[in-house]
């Protein structure tokens, strides 16, 4: 996988294991709060444990190509945890040049 799809692959995972976290409490407010349905941790449960799967894969593979410390991957791993924080933690990768598509091929060589 070039340099570029894993980052942009890391950025969707990274949004989609947010988006599941949110339908997933939206799913426990109505099964345990609420107390009227059980539908949507039956569909949001299975989804956001798989996304889960794939974004620790893909931060470890990120986590390899963009030669990252042992800190580093393991706050992206520790992100998958709470929800949403897979959101500050792309960002902030991001925002501090830990997640450039340029990295891989600059530290190659």
């Amino acid at each position: 996988m070039s340099p570029r799809a894993l980052v942009t692959a890391f950025r969707v995972v990274s949004i989609a294991e947010a988006v599941s976290w949110t339908g997933l409490l939206i799913g426990m407010y109505f099964k345990w709060i609420a107390g009227t349905t059980e539908v949507g941790v039956k569909v949001f449960g299975p989804i956001h444990g798989g996304i889960f799967v794939a974004y620790v894969v893909v931060a470890l593979l990120t986590a390899r190509a963009q030669r990252w410390t042992w800190i580093t991957t393991g706050l992206a791993l520790v992100a998958s945890i709470p929800p949403f924080f897979t959101l500050w933690f792309e960002r902030w990768a991001l925002r501090t040049g830990r997640l450039d598509p340029q990295r891989a091929l600059r530290t190659a060589g």
